[in-house]
């Protein structure tokens, strides 16, 4: 399919073959049919991303502050890596659209239905979007897709209208008559209120005029004693923001025109450095409107698909969305004159030059229209088509966030496995790692990457409920495995991947369990090499706090004991050379609704050797305490490791310390791993080692659940 999309570094805007997305549970596959360009959101965006570094950092203090903490927390060239990553892929633009269901997995929405699709991460400007079912809405034979490709922006003005609660008769500013504007002047006129239109542009005005401005002024101060005789000296009711700037004084100006316990909306962007006098005496009631309305940016809701009950949350940005189609429908709303230029997608860039003003000649309405064409809808793109000679380890990357890209990828480069073939959920990004990193296919669809002839490694770095199911298709299609932790999320699970594995005497599976491959465990793993006792090991990580509303704390994916603290237990059996027999763990007890307790947890494990080891996994911590700590104690002698920078032994009353560079050993698990691969010999761990940790994380949650020991049965002998 084709899609617009910029490339963060240079700037550069493309309209690219993509593969087409999959249309996900609870949600629907649309053949696009029109898009809105929206000027502001979207002229801000690209001409960011075609500024200079410098300017760009000058622009976005923020993301400064982001990236000096990510330096404190990750080291300067993790940090580095995820910036290149970054800036060296692609994003896409667009959140307004319509077109015809082609696919459903919901009940809401068949396939043929007309329908208006909202959301950034969804609504892009490309042949096929999948948006889940809370962001689609259905529309009236009565209304064109050129119209109803304008109810996102139409949503976010109508719920600034809604929350600054107006009444018939009411006088109302609107500041800045772009698009937004525009659409609210329209909703404002049609719930019969006095509008006054402002904005620095005055050819704005004859427009404004037309949908219904009873009064158009210049935006500043000079207007404020014309706003206030024309509302009969009280002064305005209320001023709706919509203007895009970062100068304090659309709200200036708002709070010298309002009358006594008026109301300012902030739709748009504005500067928000309040002047107390007038805010104060007048007791300035100012509201943010976010977005399209409740809903917006709730997981739950636009992601899970959980509506809010009307009687409690009247209008949602679903109902906003249908609500302005409604207004469409009955001719209350005018949005076909809006459109003053239509450009099919393989033309997208003059779009875009009238946004950026590269091309001077006056717009408002930019639809990006979508004719039908052969081949269209395929699910993977090809970027070249090498031969590989035999011997070679072809990978077949499942997932491409963030971690597989900066810690996963360049090790397999750097070893020189073929990149075959890599899946994502979402297009773009498929086709950013395939650029970046050299795959010869990217693709939405996982199975073709699994099942793909060249590709003889399966790397899996998906979210953690998938991993389950990747491996076991994997494994029974005859493919070697390398799966980021863990290696699934529940006894079911690890059920069928036994069985398989006992089936196939020869799978190779493997998990991510990098930390034993680091220098510093491989030197106390050395120190400890000639011991006969059992080992004490105390190891702490500093996991820190994620919000209820970070996908990785949907109970679907296990929780972070099963995805995150499997690293100790296996750096544990690695040391001790034994599995755990027994697990108790104990978490904390809050009534603090935003904590998840069982993300701050002690687990107790004893080993087949007696070795025991207690696992402290932190959530409540501050991140500027280094993130994993370890001691080690056996035979009168001690080792710490702290975060992988230092390693301290103590022996016969002397310390020793050694430095580090702080790598967690990503590299050399995924040097021994390809390694294993050439050779024919066995994966760097045995699966028996890679079950029993699986399996003392699920022991370790029973134990949460039931306040008591969990003893484990000996392991299946697999290898």
């Amino acid at each position: 399919m084709l899609q617009v999309i910029q490339h963060q570094k240079s700037g550069e805007l493309l309209v690219e073959e993509l593969p087409t997305p999959t249309c996900k549970p609870g949600g629907i596959l649309v053949r696009t049919a029109a898009s809105l360009i929206s000027a502001g959101t979207e002229r801000t965006s690209v001409t960011n991303a075609q500024s200079s570094l410098i300017e760009r950092v000058r622009k976005q203090p923020e993301a400064v502050k982001q990236v000096l903490d990510m330096v404190k927390k990750d080291g300067l060239a993790t940090t580095f890596t995820k910036i290149q990553n970054k800036l060296d892929s692609y994003k896409t633009l667009g959140y307004s659209a319509a077109g015809i269901v082609v696919e459903s997995r919901c009940n809401e929405f068949a396939a043929g239905d007309r329908v208006a699709c909202a959301g950034a991460q969804y609504a892009h400007h490309a042949e096929y979007i999948s948006v889940p079912k809370n962001l689609a809405v259905k529309l009236p034979d009565s209304v064109s897709f050129d119209e109803a490709c304008y109810t996102t922006l139409g949503a976010i003005a109508l719920q600034g209208v809604r929350q600054a609660d107006v009444r018939l008769g009411e006088t109302v500013m609107v500041i800045g008559l772009g698009l937004l504007g525009q659409l609210t002047v329209q909703l404002l006129k049609s719930s019969g209120c006095r509008v006054v239109g402002l904005d620095v542009n005055e050819s704005l005005f004859e427009r404004a005029y037309r949908y219904g401005c009873d009064l158009c002024v210049k935006s500043d101060m000079s207007s404020v004693a014309t706003i206030t005789a024309f509302a009969r000296g009280i002064g305005a009711d209320a001023s709706i923001i919509t203007a895009s700037t970062s100068s304090n004084e659309p709200l200036e100006l708002s709070l010298q025109a309002l009358r006594k316990k008026g109301k300012v909306v902030i739709v748009g962007v504005t500067g928000m450095n309040l002047p107390r006098s007038p805010f104060y005496e007048k007791e300035i009631d100012i509201r943010i409107s976010c977005s399209y309305g409740p809903g917006r940016y709730d997981p739950l809701y636009e992601e899970g698909g959980v509506d809010y009950p009307a009687g409690f949350v009247r209008w949602t940005e679903n109902r906003n969305m249908q609500a302005f189609i409604d207004c469409i429908a009955a001719g209350t709303m005018d949005v076909r004159s809006m459109t003053t230029h239509r450009f099919a997608i393989s033309e997208a860039q003059k779009g875009y030059d009238l946004v950026t003003g590269k091309n001077p000649e006056p717009s408002l309405g930019i639809v990006l229209t979508y004719p039908d064409r052969t081949g269209d809808n395929i699910r993977s793109v090809s970027y070249k088509q090498p031969s590989y000679p035999a011997g070679t380890v072809g990978v077949g990357l499942v997932g491409a966030g963030n971690f597989a890209q900066g810690s996963l990828l360049p090790p397999l480069q750097s070893n020189k496995a073929a990149m075959v073939s890599v899946s994502t959920s979402t297009p773009a990004n498929a086709h950013s790692v395939a650029k970046r990193f050299g795959f010869a296919t990217a693709t939405t669809d996982s199975d073709a990457v699994i099942t793909n002839k060249d590709v003889s490694l399966v790397v899996i770095a998906s979210r953690h409920d998938s991993h389950g199911r990747y491996v076991a298709k994997a494994l029974e299609s005859g493919k070697a495995v390398f799966v980021e932790k863990p290696l699934c999320i529940n006894r079911e699970e690890l059920a069928v991947i036994d069985r398989i594995i006992e089936k196939r005497p020869d799978a190779r599976v493997m998990v991510g369990f990098n930390r034993r491959f680091s220098a510093p465990f491989a030197d106390i793993k050395k120190f400890f090499a000639s011991r006969h006792d059992p080992m004490s090991i105390h190891y702490r990580m500093n996991a820190g706090f994620i919000p209820g509303t970070n996908w990785i704390q949907d109970a679907a994916q296990g929780g972070r004991i099963i995805g995150e603290a499997c690293h100790i237990i296996d750096c544990m059996v690695y040391l001790t050379g034994a599995l755990p027999v027994r697990i108790y763990a104990e978490a904390i007890g809050t009534a603090n609704t935003a904590a998840m307790n069982h993300d701050t947890v002690s687990i107790s494990i004893k080993f087949s050797d007696g070795s025991i080891g207690t696992v402290h996994y932190y959530a409540n911590g501050d991140g500027a305490m280094s993130k994993e700590y370890c001691e080690v104690f056996c035979e009168q002698k001690s080792a710490v490791m702290d975060n992988f920078k230092r390693v301290t032994t103590f022996a016969g009353k002397r310390m020793n310390e050694r430095s580090y560079n702080g790598s967690k050993g990503h590299n050399e698990e995924i040097a021994a791993v390809v390694n294993a691969l050439r050779s024919g010999t066995a994966m760097p761990i045995g699966y028996a080692e890679l079950r029993a940790v699986t399996v003392a994380t699920f022991a370790a949650e029973e134990s949460l659940v039931s306040s008591m020991p969990v003893n484990l049965t000996a392991a299946p002998q697999h290898g």
